[in-house]
């Protein structure tokens, strides 16, 4: 499948801005729930979990969706950027991933009405009751999801204020080394919230009609923009489907990816759900949310990364082949096999030097080529 002057697209690198991904297998964000809690702070997990994967041969590795405040956070053992003692720990994680040759990303969230519950480690169900240690969430409107507690409605005042936040956030990534921000507005967390009529009921400005419901993200994007460097990209995360009735549409995901282009926003992350998951009756098989990602492309004409049961090397390099998407995200597959880039590359036949094998590994690499060594040798 490769020649010497024609390498697989999964292994060809990636221009946005000034940035250049050696290869366009990224790591999906991912929750870790591995703080200490209500701190927010990274650890040594999040060093060995991303740094890991940048040395598995991920040409770019995403941090979990990282609260801008505190209460936006999904469960108090959640990542934060909302002070500088995080972007110090932060930094340690991007140094090392730097180090092994890959980009770093962070995706920028707030949970809104989803915020304040259980982490998924814990098994258990619902809002944590602030004696218990969680807090009030918010919201678009003071409808609450499906078995957690009714969110505070914002205020303006409070929509401008998690809109600075963001911007913050994003000044603070920007020290902490980041090469590339995301932007969270899926799954059913505040921006996505705020873009769903199944979760946004407001008749002010900030919701209603399409341009109104697609406001708040806008303005997190002119705070993000303003506070980016110019020379990074910008991705924001989509849910091209709620897999429900009446809600957020694959053509409406589509029409604001468009609008965006011009306002910075330099990739479109295309997954689906999240906002009624209960109420969700979603079809589930190997690439099954591809075809949002290749829809998106087509009608916003940017570029696109695509994720969900993507778990063979020759089923993510068909992916980007017949121009469904422009990066591959790798979630599941990418924890069992934290070095999955490099068995793509023994099957699609990418010659070990232009794999991405650190040093450290290249023992381990495949094909072997040159003369058998002794034993002894080898081990060394």
């Amino acid at each position: 499948m490769t020649t010497a002057t024609e390498p697989p697209l999964l292994f060809t690198p990636l221009r946005l801005r000034e940035l250049t991904v050696r290869n366009r297998m990224w790591v999906s964000p991912m929750c870790q729930y591995s703080v200490a809690e209500r701190d927010g702070v990274p650890t040594d997990w999040h060093l060995v979990h991303l740094g890991g994967r940048a040395a598995g041969g991920f040409g770019l590795v995403m941090t979990e969706g990282t609260a801008v405040t505190p209460d936006g956070r999904i469960s108090p053992q959640d990542a934060g950027l909302w002070n500088d003692a995080q972007a110090e720990a932060w930094a340690r994680v991007v140094a090392f991933v730097h180090g092994q040759g890959a980009a770093a990303g962070i995706q920028l969230a707030h949970a809104g009405r989803k915020a304040s519950t259980y982490a998924m480690a814990l098994e258990r169900d619902g809002t944590i009751p602030a004696a218990a240690g969680g807090w009030t969430p918010v919201g678009p409107s003071p409808v609450a999801y499906p078995g957690l507690d009714v969110p505070h409605e914002l205020t303006h005042d409070g929509i401008a204020a998690v809109v600075a936040a963001f911007g913050a956030a994003a000044a603070r990534a920007d020290r902490a080394g980041f090469d590339l921000l995301e932007l969270h507005g899926a799954h059913g967390y505040l921006i996505h919230q705020f873009l769903s009529p199944l979760s946004n009921f407001r008749t002010d400005g900030f919701g209603g009609s399409f341009e109104n419901r697609t406001r708040f993200l806008r303005e997190v994007v002119a705070a993000v923009r303003a506070s980016w460097p110019e020379g990074k990209p910008l991705s924001v995360r989509f849910s091209g489907s709620e897999w429900a009735g009446g809600g957020w549409t694959l053509e409406e995901t589509g029409e604001l990816a468009r609008r965006l282009g011009p306002l910075g926003v330099d990739l479109v992350d295309v997954s689906s759900g999240g906002v009624v998951a209960p109420q969700e009756r979603v079809t589930v098989g190997p690439g099954y949310q591809v075809g949002f990602a290749r829809e998106v492309r087509k009608l916003s004409g940017l570029p696109t990364a695509a994720v969900g049961m993507i778990t063979e090397p020759a089923q993510a390099e068909e992916i980007l082949v017949e121009g469904s998407a422009d990066v591959v995200l790798f979630g599941r597959v990418a924890l069992r096999e934290p070095a999955w880039p490099l068995r793509a590359a023994a099957e699609l036949g990418v010659p070990r030097d232009a794999a991405p094998y650190p040093t450290q590994y290249l023992k381990g690499a495949w094909p072997r080529s040159g003369p058998v060594r002794e034993r002894r040798n080898a081990d060394r």
